[in-house]
């Protein structure tokens, strides 16, 4: 399964269409909820089962494609049973209790409800929103994937515009020859990771690097009167900025990521759990400039699509352990060995 995204273009109209589709689908994530709120004993079938109803009663939900209707319930049962699957888990903290959701930025239909053009280079949007046509330019070629595979359709709206993202069923797997190698890799701050041969990644800091341009388009937000238009147009470049981070952070873990697994048989990392470290408010913002989960998340699935091993290791005492001998000793963490 892959996702391919591309980048919609369309007249301000349809944005205006997207926006609505987008409000009405978080109107029917929330309204579920509720439903599971006030009625105990609430099923995933009885919340598609609501869809119907609140189409009835609402002329605006009944303007959605049905299928947009049925993902959006599947958005509010999937909170739901990550709910009760960390209580089953006895997961420490907070258990991720559904809440209403203020800010909705997608809409997803599946297999009605779209029509891919032959030269897969527009699309149109049958329902009564009033989407219509949207223009698709991207570096990826959907020629190459028969109409199908396509499972699912999503509108994603973003700070530098609209995106279509199609899901995709197709084996993405790839055999390549053995490496003959293994490696151990130890994320941390002053350097990106430092591998088991001693060799190093400079961390980017791509967050710090850009601190200033944010710093910078923050004031800006704040000198404009709110409500404005021009306070709007502020916050989108704002938003720009951020999003050019969180794209370079990425990029970089995904083509990090790669290259590690394609080079060695075996991956080894600490199961580190970000959601714990970031507490600490001295090293937060350094934590999560690092992108030590996007990181992970990029070697698991090259992992997977290439046919390398990759082992989480228990973090514990690990800067202890003698590399040597294997005993416990304190040690300072430029010290190794004992």
């Amino acid at each position: 399964m892959i996702i391919i995204e591309l980048k919609a273009y369309g007249k301000p109209y349809q944005y205006q269409a997207i926006d609505e589709g987008i409000r009405t689908v978080k109107f029917i994530r929330n309204s579920c909820i509720r439903l599971w709120m006030d009625n105990k004993g609430t099923g995933k079938y009885d919340l598609s089962k609501y869809c119907k109803i609140l189409a009835k009663n609402f002329p605006f939900a009944n303007e959605l494609n049905s299928t947009a209707r049925q993902a959006a319930a599947e958005r509010a049962w999937s909170s739901i049973s990550r709910f009760f699957e960390n209580c089953k888990k006895k997961v420490s903290g907070k258990k991720g209790y559904p809440r209403f959701q203020k800010h909705c930025r997608s809409v997803e239909y599946k297999q009605s409800g779209w029509k891919l053009y032959p030269d897969k280079k527009s699309i149109t949007f049958s329902d009564k929103k009033g989407i219509g046509k949207l223009k698709l330019k991207g570096t990826w070629d959907l020629w190459r994937f028969d109409k199908k595979q396509i499972k699912r359709v999503r509108i994603v709206k973003r700070a530098d515009g609209y995106y279509v993202q199609f899901c995709i069923s197709v084996d993405v797997s790839e055999q390549l020859e053995p490496a003959d190698a293994t490696v151990g890799l130890d994320v941390g701050l002053k350097e990106f990771y430092t591998d088991s041969r001693g060799n190093t990644e400079p961390n980017p800091r791509f967050y710090r690097t850009g601190e200033k341009r944010l710093k910078f388009y923050q004031r800006r937000v704040y000198r404009k009167k709110k409500g404005s238009t021009n306070r709007k147009k502020a916050i989108n470049r704002l938003g720009k900025q951020h999003l050019k981070i969180s794209r370079q952070r990425e990029e970089h873990a995904k083509r990090l990521a790669r290259c590690v697994i394609r080079s060695n048989d075996l991956v080894a990392y600490e199961d580190l759990r970000v959601k714990n470290l970031v507490k600490n408010h001295c090293l937060a913002k350094s934590i999560n400039d690092a992108g030590w989960y996007q990181f992970r998340k990029w070697l698991e699935h090259f992992g997977n699509k290439f046919g390398r091993a990759t082992v989480a290791v228990n973090p514990a005492y690990t800067s202890q352990n003698c590399s040597e001998c294997g005993e416990v000793v304190r040690k300072s963490l430029s010290t190794r060995t004992h």
